[in-house]
């Protein structure tokens, strides 16, 4: 074979590989955009905000279509496909599983029932729990899912989210009250918000079962939005407990954001 068309033929097995990573890259940013859109955009939004040239992105939403993972409607903009939920709740249990054994640390450190929490939609979904050991202590079945103004986890994972975009939210879920405790005000809310940009924690005092506490902080950067917390009976997570107990919540939550961000414990 002459030196010309091996050198070509090389130079393409070695570009190859190259170019499907980059794509690749480019899909899942496209996605993450689209998510952090709301789940629907237009090509040119998808342009603007990403920086790629409109034929670039038509390709590679062409093929996330083909795939189920993006599904074009009716007025021609995109919208993330229903395929993505298998993945996002394979993702959830995972992400319960990973943490189970930071969360098994707050219970020693604490004596306190610990959680994990994520946002998902306009709901808060429990994916993990450590339960105390305590005879009397509380129970949150895995799965469930609650409204945010009622939780502390609810309130740590929208402490940073801008005023109008919680407004909203608070606007589609209503704020029933669940106990007589329960904020029940899109203002009386916000301001619990900001208590907790102030504190670096957020507090559930028996706003969704009188006799309960509970004390949650965000975990940061954490690739989907999640919290931790504990919980337990009023008599038992007093204020000065809470002075021992949240740098420890703080602590793991940072532990646990390492070890989400290394792809898991053991990587």
């Amino acid at each position: 074979m002459p030196a010309s068309s091996a050198s070509t033929t090389d130079d393409a097995k070695s570009s190859a590989p190259s170019g499907g990573v980059q794509s690749l890259e480019r899909a899942f940013d496209l996605l993450e955009r689209m998510a952090d859109a709301g789940g629907e955009v237009g090509l040119s939004e998808l342009s603007v905000s990403s920086g790629l040239p409109l034929p670039t992105i038509h390709r590679l939403m062409r093929t996330l279509v083909a795939c189920g993972y993006v599904r074009q409607q009716p007025n021609r903009r995109y919208a993330l496909g229903p395929r993505l939920i298998r993945l996002g709740e394979s993702a959830s249990r995972l992400l319960g599983t990973w943490a189970r054994p930071y969360l098994a640390r707050l219970v020693e450190e604490t004596g306190e029932t610990a959680n994990m929490a994520l946002l998902d939609g306009d709901e808060i979904v429990y994916v993990a729990q450590v339960p105390s050991k305590h005879s009397m202590r509380m129970f949150t079945e895995v799965g469930r899912r609650v409204l945010p103004h009622s939780t502390g986890v609810g309130k740590a994972l929208l402490a940073n989210t801008p005023a109008n975009e919680v407004r909203a939210l608070l606007a589609r879920t209503g704020m029933p009250a669940v106990t007589e405790k329960t904020i029940t005000t899109p203002d009386g809310f916000l301001s619990a918000l900001e208590e907790v940009r102030r504190l670096g924690y957020a507090v559930d005092d028996n706003e969704q079962e009188i006799g309960v506490r509970c004390l949650a902080v965000s975990v940061p950067d954490s690739p989907t939005a999640a919290a931790i917390s504990i919980s337990g009976p009023a008599g038992r997570v007093t204020d000065a407990a809470t002075e021992k107990i949240v740098p420890v919540l703080q602590q793991v939550a940072v532990e646990l954001s390492e070890a989400l961000a290394s792809s898991g414990p053991g990587a």
